[in-house]
């Protein structure tokens, strides 16, 4: 004899069902946070050679997780570095210039990959890969619509002109009934907000919501993708961490990020969450090593002009400088460049019971490679038309001491004109114009600093990687 539900008590069933198999659900697929710095150099952290800032929860990551000591950013500036991050496609292959990535519905990324596994995902902090146009529709499209279930976050940066955050599908703290509006006539903050930004609070507000996500997702999986500010400018620690390190503003700035990740630390460790989260440290690019001299034709919105803030952002970076910092440690130049300064950049991964506590890898691996890997980790197959330069570094996650190359080359977009690429080998760097009229080659080995073009003494090695950025190019793909 059959039975059959009705349609209400089917949904009944089901939810049961789901409220049974969720617990053992949650203890088989462990949670992912991606800590993504803004323009945090190679040599900024203190488990990295730096000695003027501390940065003890960075480098507890480091001590019980595994440091990777040739990773890349996918490009050597912000925005599509990100796009490369989420989507594993490296954003050179757009063609595009400048900082104008956007996300879509139909490119499969790691957060609409992770929600078809289950999971709950939330993207806090410094978006930069687009919403809609119009700020005072009812619903401000972005991340919500490529994956995401929750959104905090602040559109381009902290020094940008709107002054405000985004949640979810609308400006937080908009005035009921007034328009939103950027002004530009000598006004520091826009119209039709009540609660505008406040530069020196960005990441400690950013930090809550990051905090408080977790602590609502403790019993199901999620992703957090957590995006802070530091150390972008302006360079505007909050007021209890100004004076606290030996490299100014800059290295204030990031005992304060370093501090942000101690809560999110704490957080996992309080909720009996940390042996089951994979935690990602690293930077969406090099550090910068100019300091960025204007504010938008805007006052700085700061919340305690103590330790003189206001007028050292100007010169943030060269008081570090001068004070024996280097942002990028050896590695030559910075953000926006080809040289290795400029995509080179922290990577640091902690998997308690799964990756080796306080081991080093050198294997040269990009951050278009989270999406292979977080989908290997869950199970998930990705289809051919998604994350085409992303590649599984599990194995290396689980053994640093690997010798073998996951990747046969990486290639990375080097500046935001479209005109140059770097291409990674071992130890070969080589770098080509779009036109290929230019081609450099350096050994990392004997030049760190990238100071001897030696292409013309090793045409064979030319030769070779030439060939295979070719063979790149044309397959529109380097994942096998």
């Amino acid at each position: 004899m059959k039975h059959f539900f009705s349609s209400s008590r089917l949904l009944s069933f089901l939810s049961s069902f789901a409220l049974l198999v969720s617990p053992l659900f949650a203890d088989t697929k462990p949670n992912f946070i991606v800590i993504l710095a803004d323009d945090l150099g190679w040599g900024d952290i203190s488990c990295q050679g730096a000695t003027k800032i501390q940065t003890p929860n960075i480098d507890r990551l480091a001590r019980e997780g595994a440091r990777f000591t040739d990773a890349h950013s996918p490009a050597s500036v912000c925005s599509p570095s990100r796009y490369g991050v989420m989507t594993g496609l490296s954003p050179w292959r757009l063609h595009r210039t400048g900082n104008g990535y956007k996300l879509k519905k139909d490119r499969l990324n790691i957060a609409s990959m992770l929600e078809a596994q289950g999971y709950r995902s939330a993207a806090i902090g410094k978006w930069h890969l687009g919403y809609g146009k119009d700020w005072n529709q009812k619903r401000i499209t972005g991340p919500l619509e490529v994956g995401f279930n929750y959104h905090f976050g602040v559109p381009g940066n902290h020094n940008d002109q709107y002054r405000v955050f985004i949640e979810n599908h609308d400006i937080f703290g908009r005035k009921p009934g007034e328009a939103y509006r950027v002004v530009n006539d000598g006004r520091d903050l826009p119209e039709g907000v009540s609660q505008p930004r406040v530069e020196d609070q960005v990441d400690t507000t950013l930090t809550a919501k990051a905090v408080g996500f977790i602590r609502e997702q403790k019993d199901q999986p999620f992703f957090l993708y957590f995006t802070p500010c530091a150390s972008h400018t302006h360079i505007t620690p909050a007021a209890k961490f100004r004076g606290t390190s030996q490299a100014g503003l800059l290295g204030d700035y990031i005992q304060e990020l370093d501090a942000h990740v101690g809560d999110l630390l704490a957080t996992l460790d309080e909720l009996k969450l940390s042996e089951r989260t994979l935690v990602i440290f690293s930077s969406d690019n090099g550090g910068t090593p100019n300091d960025f001299k204007g504010s938008q034709k805007m006052n700085l919105n700061l919340a305690s002009e103590a330790g003189g803030v206001r007028e050292k952002f100007h010169t943030a970076k060269q008081d570090a400088r001068a004070m024996g910092h280097f942002t990028n440690g050896p590695w030559h130049d910075g953000k926006g460049s080809p040289y290795e300064g400029g995509h080179r950049v922290p990577f640091i991964a902690r998997w308690p019971g799964q990756i080796p506590a306080a081991s080093t890898s050198e294997q040269t691996i990009c951050l278009t490679d989270l999406l292979a890997t977080f989908a290997s980790i869950v199970g998930a197959k990705l289809p051919d038309d998604a994350g085409e330069d992303s590649f599984d570094i599990l194995p290396a996650l689980r053994d640093p001491s690997l010798a073998t190359p996951i990747r046969p080359i990486t290639i990375l977009q080097a500046d935001t004109k479209d005109d140059v690429l770097a291409v990674r080998s071992g130890r070969w760097k080589f770098t080509e114009s779009k036109n290929g009229k230019k081609k450099t080659l350096y050994d990392l080995t004997q030049d760190v600093g990238e100071t001897k073009d030696i292409a013309a003494e090793h045409p064979e090695v030319v030769k070779q990687l030439s060939a295979q950025l070719a063979q790149a190019r044309e397959a529109g793909r380097t994942r096998k």
